[in-house]
């Protein structure tokens, strides 16, 4: 045998062993009888845990899951806020300027290296580069952490979203409970003026040092009113904490069960529920949109919104404000990506998903202002004032402004409940991406766990609802303030300068980008040199301009009025450095723990290079199979 080696030549080489095929007929065949070559055995074993670990089982379930995860919430209610506050359509040319150069080189990055491999964010870098192995345990950490405050909104809309089915709505108007004296309905304020106006003064407002400071009194609609006082029931501050609200913890159970029910059986199931959840919001946008641009000042609201004020684009705030909402729109370094991408066939052209969820995000989030200010220019016109008096984002948005907008509404019902099955949906697609990352970190740890996969997912949603009523509290709001803005912010942006220097300059772009080519086939020239000079500097530096940008930006979070305590402060910068901080130890531990007899630096250059578990995670790579005369199938 080892005559016929040497006088063989050679035919076909591994581009992930090295290992040579003779072109020897005789050999061939007894190869063949064989079955498999030396790395077999290891191939053999790898297709066992790959059967285990699962994959998608429809050829769109990738593509949809992938959509649904990066096209959420921050679509409707920020993206739109950002775009009026940044030149209005002028914001779209940094915008798409910051998808090319640093969203989608990170997303298809990411997607690539996972899909290659196989493996979630909490093995993958194990393998990848042994001395950052933290850099996946921090994804997870990331994952998780969002994961428990994410749920919380999703609770707030599953009651909105059954709440709207009252009869009138129940934050319709001033005379409730809840409400407190700086309640102000234009509706009340109207049907007492068209009756008599006096009435008006000495019923309606009955207080007479109100009434005649009214113009100095801040004026609170109802739907705020509601969600403060009624369904927040918000304390005075974090340090209050209160009591849990019984209804909140009800909808926080419901939330986590659908979470739950949605990936009891992994991808297999949460495949097939985003072909609804993903594409169910866009039939929602199209129609608040048509039924937005019929109602009266919905044009005010569409042209505050899109006219352009070129003169922003000298700012480096609009160029900032950009990139942070392009790299968090897309999430990359938070372990969605890489989770997602690691269940996908392994010649899965996961290049044209990129592009295509890249574009979709962009044209999503341009469509839904014109969803958000038709109906904010409507809401204006009804109160008689000016569209910038209304605007809003994030909760106040979902929870304050629509609601109150939906009052005025014909069929105000249908509309609120449409609306909050939208941010549902929403919502949900980005969920089950936060928790699937969190398990399948466990599993690819643990794999003997997989036999218990739905015990497993059982388990992480309870200790993500126990976890979350905190925020369910009376100081629940502060809690979700401080947790969201800490969580994924300077962590994320540290993690995504690793990895690309770790898969750039450290494993090599044009390695990587043979990797690349094994799955989706050879490329032109012109690919390999777009992408090698993007990872290597393009984006790396765009990410440091994110992360100087946030910290000159940096103010001590606050909600409204409210200022945090000291302590508060420092509580969510220990939740935002956790992940890097646990880097930081697994590095050093590493590094200690090597018994070899080599320097420091030899050791640290060594756990820096993948380990020899490191390989491509269709085995096939490593099985030749030959016909009867000798030729490779």
């Amino acid at each position: 045998m080892e005559d016929r080696l040497k006088n063989a030549k050679p035919r076909h080489v591994s581009a992930l062993t090295g290992t040579w095929v003779a072109n020897n007929a005789a050999m061939q065949q007894q190869t063949r009888r064989m079955g498999l070559y030396e790395q077999d055995d290891d191939a053999q074993e790898q297709d066992e845990v790959l059967t285990k670990r699962g994959s998608w089982t429809g050829r769109f379930d990738f593509l949809l899951s992938l959509l649904g995860y990066s096209v959420g919430l921050g679509n409707v209610w920020r993206f739109p806020y950002l775009c009026y506050n940044n030149g209005g359509g002028a914001f779209l040319i940094p915008f798409t300027i910051m998808l090319v150069i640093a969203g989608l080189p990170l997303m298809f990055m990411e997607l690539s290296i996972a899909q290659y491999a196989g493996l979630g964010p909490a093995v993958l870098f194990q393998r990848f580069s042994p001395l950052f192995q933290g850099v996946g345990v921090g994804m997870v950490l990331i994952a998780g952490t969002v994961m428990l405050y994410y749920n919380v909104i999703l609770a707030w809309t599953l009651y909105y979203m059954l709440a709207s089915f009252e009869e009138p709505l129940p934050w319709r108007g001033c005379d409730h409970a809840w409400t407190s004296k700086y309640c102000y309905s234009y509706e009340a304020e109207n049907k007492c003026v068209s009756g008599n106006g006096t009435y008006y003064m000495r019923q309606c407002y009955a207080n007479a040092s109100l009434i005649a400071n009214w113009t100095k009194v801040p004026k609170k609609p109802p739907a705020e009113e509601f969600f403060k006082n009624y369904v927040l029931r918000i304390s005075p501050g974090i340090e209050t904490t209160g009591n849990i609200s019984v209804t909140l913890a009800l909808s926080l159970l419901g939330a986590w069960l659908i979470v739950f029910l949605c990936l009891c059986r992994g991808v297999k199931s949460s495949g097939k529920v985003v072909y609804f959840t993903a594409l169910f919001p866009y039939v929602v946008l199209v129609m608040l949109f048509v039924r937005g641009i019929t109602l009266p000042g919905s044009y005010n609201g569409i042209m505050y919104y899109l006219e352009p004020d070129w003169e922003k684009l000298k700012s480096a705030q609009i160029w900032g404000d950009a990139a942070v909402q392009i790299f968090f729109a897309l999430s990359p370094a938070w372990g969605g990506l890489l989770t997602l991408a690691s269940y996908n066939k392994f010649s899965n052209n996961c290049y044209r998903d990129a592009i295509i969820v890249a574009i979709s995000n962009i044209l999503t989030s341009f469509f839904a202002g014109f969803v958000i200010f038709s109906i904010l220019g409507f809401l204006a016109h009804e109160l008689d004032t000016e569209v910038e008096s209304v605007i809003d984002q994030g909760a106040g948005l979902a929870f304050v402004v629509f609601p109150e907008m939906v009052t005025k509404l014909q069929m105000p019902m249908f509309w609120s409940v449409l609306f909050f099955f939208m941010l549902l949906t929403l919502g949900l697609d980005s969920q089950f991406t936060l928790m699937e990352t969190v398990v399948t970190g466990i599993l690819d740890t643990f794999p003997k766990l997989r036999q218990w996969k739905m015990r497993v997912v059982f388990g992480v949603a309870v200790v993500g609802y126990v976890g979350g009523l905190v925020f369910i509290t009376n100081s629940g709001m502060y809690w979700f303030q401080l947790v969201d803005k800490y969580a994924a912010n300077w962590s994320v942006l540290l993690i995504a300068i690793i990895e690309c220097v770790l898969i750039a300059w450290i494993y090599g772009s044009e390695r990587f980008i043979s990797n690349i080519e094994e799955m989706i086939g050879k490329r032109s020239l012109c690919f390999t040199y777009f992408w090698t000079f993007a990872w290597k500097f393009v984006t790396p530096i765009t990410l440091m301009f994110i992360l100087c940008f946030n910290w000159i930006q940096y103010k001590p979070v606050s909600y409204g009025k409210y200022v945090y305590p000291d302590w508060a402060d420092i509580v969510g910068w220990l939740i935002g450095l956790l992940p890097m901080i646990v880097i930081v130890f697994t590095a050093f531990y590493k590094i200690v723990a090597d018994t070899s007899d080599q320097s420091p630096v030899q050791i640290i250059g060594k756990l820096l290079k993948p380990t020899a578990e490191w390989k491509a995670a269709k085995s096939s790579l490593y099985r030749f199979e030959y016909d009867d005369n000798g030729i490779e199938i």
